[in-house]
């Protein structure tokens, strides 16, 4: 039954019985490294355009900003037109796309407080991600790509609310990891659930292996 209802996104990590307070005092500096290549790779590829107006005087009219690429926003458009033309999910693709989501959850980890373990690029460590690999032709329907990002709203607009909340949690938390050195049970688990509510939303809308519509849970 339990293998009948899973998810095809799962998350799980570790809750650490104690802390180190003095990278947790650091945190915020000690990500700066991992968080430039996380960057970089997720922003491959990315194009920023400036538009300034100015008129005769010199004074400027209007300045715009337009963002264009990025590997992580044309992995999910190469994916979505892949599905739809070709009923495809190469393997190799599926696997990049998986790694890469573990990767940034994993310095999405350190930096709410939830591991010491300094985020590495290739082991799991104490996060815990599964993301299944789609059986394109029995499991997907090729025509919801065009939609799914459409029918995600709803998430998205609770996951923003969520994540001002985590804000929060993370304050009090980082005081708490300082004077205790343990993270309070409950916030530990409300803030993993939110990871976990995301990625289920990005395995639907972005990842594109699974039509099962996310349930609005921290579980």
């Amino acid at each position: 039954m339990a293998e009948n209802t899973a998810y095809a996104a799962r998350l799980e990590i570790d809750y650490p019985e104690k802390l180190d307070r003095l990278t947790t005092f650091f945190r915020i500096i000690w990500i700066i490294p991992i968080a430039i290549i996380l960057g970089l790779i997720a922003g491959a590829g990315e194009t920023v355009t400036n538009t300034i107006v100015v008129n005769e005087a010199g004074r400027v009219l209007e300045r715009t900003r337009d963002t264009a690429g990025g590997l992580v926003s044309g992995l999910a458009v190469a994916t979505a037109l892949m599905i739809v033309f070709r009923q495809r999910y190469p393997r190799w693709w599926f696997d990049f796309a998986r790694e890469l989501t573990r990767f940034g959850y994993r310095v999405g980890a350190y930096l709410c407080l939830l591991t010491d373990q300094y985020p590495s690029t290739v082991e799991e460590q104490g996060v815990h991600l599964e993301i299944d690999y789609p059986n394109v032709e029995q499991d997907l329907n090729r025509w919801m790509p065009l939609v799914k990002w459409l029918l995600a709203i709803p998430h998205y607009i609770v996951l923003a609310f969520l994540g001002i909340a985590v804000f929060f949690v993370l304050i009090v938390a980082w005081f708490a990891i300082l004077i205790t050195g343990q993270y309070p049970r409950g916030l530990f688990d409300f803030v993993v659930g939110v990871g976990r509510w995301a990625l289920r939303v990005n395995a639907y809308a972005a990842l594109l292996v699974t039509d099962r519509y996310p349930p609005f849970s921290l579980r």
